[in-house]
């Protein structure tokens, strides 16, 4: 069933004050006759009803100079004072109703100056050119009291307005924070899985073509290695489909309570990720120094990929098979470094397959964050998602050439990423 009220047209603004401003002359115009008990009327009653009707007439424009209304219906007010009318609130109505508008649009500060103003006006007249019977306390509180109402009305209602503004605005903004929100967690979920399946993909893939490679070569002059070879390729890629299907898992399970397929990869597991290496020709040394102290298992995950893709990258572009890790526990903070001693790999010739290589260590160009359209094509994401990964940690990546030759990735990052922002 309809709403009666709301099925109502809405009424015009300017049809809205022509109705106040009849409903005002109803009232001024017995009010222009009345008098106090037993004494007659000193004037006749047309004048105050002509000005009572002028001063209607000038109601109907409060909106647009809500200040010029007031001072002309307080003129209107102040000549049927001084005719001798009895300032009544039927009589005061026009000037009433401005007072109310003047405090709707404006400041307390303005509209209450008005109203004192109107209030000083009257009760002077009163007191001066009023009726000799009335009371001294109705000429001074009549008026004040009949012209501060509307004034405080008008502020009330003015005040409650701007609230109602202000609430919207924030639950506008709130609502648009919120969104904002979601929208920044919705890239960063992307960009970690993005990270997750490149270090995934990347590092199984290169050791994989590393020992396919060996195998075609292996099959003319030593079978029986190509076969202990092709076994290790099986292996490599197990692992690879476990670790993808342990990554989407995570996904598949973001909003559940039941344990991944898969532990999560650690630090705990570099003597595992280390020895995957041995058969791509890279012998991998772990050393540790310091007091071990665990990590929480976000920064855990994030030291276990960054040496991942750092030795990932110097099976596939440093002439070297030996690579160093070490793990340097602080007060504060683990210090993970990923060294090599060897020089880049020299490019290809112009017509052997593949694509050249870059420098040692490194298979991106240097570190530039991508553009709005992302990074351009043939560039790399290495060292860009090393550098994400050790930032979502509270902590920094530094990578470069060692003085003495060969690559280095040292990464810092604190056991409390609330209390220890690494600058």
């Amino acid at each position: 069933m309809k709403d009666p009220v709301r099925a109502l047209p809405a009424l015009s603004p300017r049809l809205v004050d022509v109705i106040v401003a009849v409903a005002l002359f109803a009232c001024a115009f017995p009010g222009s006759m009345i008098t106090f008990p037993g004494s007659d009327l000193g004037v006749s009653w047309w004048p105050g009803a002509l000005l009572a009707g002028v001063s209607c007439v000038i109601v109907t424009g409060r909106r647009r100079r809500p200040r010029t209304t007031v001072a002309l219906t307080l003129l209107g007010a102040f000549v049927m004072s001084v005719l001798g009318y009895l300032p009544t609130v039927l009589l005061l109505g026009p000037l009433m109703v401005a007072l109310y508008s003047l405090a709707l649009v404006t400041d307390r500060r303005t509209a209450n100056s008005f109203a004192v103003a109107a209030v000083a006006v009257l009760v002077g007249t009163s007191l001066v050119a009023g009726p000799a019977q009335e009371p001294l306390v109705l000429k001074l509180l009549g008026p004040a009291a009949w012209l501060l109402l509307p004034t405080s009305l008008g502020t009330v209602a003015r005040l409650r307005s701007a609230y109602l503004v202000a609430e919207r605005a924030r639950a506008e903004h709130a609502e648009r924070t919120r969104e904002e929100e979601a929208l920044r967690r919705v890239t960063e979920e992307r960009l970690r899985i993005a990270r997750d399946l490149h270090d995934v993909v990347a590092h199984h893939l290169v050791l994989a073509n590393l020992q396919a490679t060996l195998v075609a070569r292996q099959l003319a002059t030593d079978p029986d290695r190509a076969a202990d070879t092709a076994t290790e390729l099986a292996g490599s890629t197990s692992s690879a489909l476990r670790e993808l299907k342990s990554t989407v898992g995570l996904l598949r399970h973001a909003g559940s309570t039941d344990p991944s397929p898969e532990p999560t990869p650690g630090l705990a597991r570099l003597p595992e990720l280390a020895a995957s290496f041995r058969p791509a020709g890279l012998t991998v040394t772990v050393r540790g120094e310091g007091e071990p102290r665990p990590l929480p298992a976000g920064a855990d995950l994030t030291a276990f990929r960054i040496v991942q893709e750092a030795l990932t990258n110097v099976t596939k572009h440093a002439a070297t098979d030996t690579a160093e890790v070490r793990l340097t526990h602080l007060a504060d903070r683990l210090v993970v470094t990923v060294t090599d001693d060897g020089t880049p790999t020299p490019p290809r010739a112009p017509d052997s397959p593949g694509p050249p290589t870059r420098a040692p260590g490194s298979p991106d160009p240097p570190d530039r964050s991508p553009g709005p359209g992302g990074p351009t094509p043939g560039s790399g994401y290495g060292l860009v998602g090393m550098r994400e990964r050790a930032r979502s940690a509270g902590g920094l990546l530094r990578v470069g050439p060692r003085p003495g030759g060969g690559f280095e990735v040292v990464a810092e990052l604190p056991f409390d990423p609330g209390k220890n922002q690494l600058a």
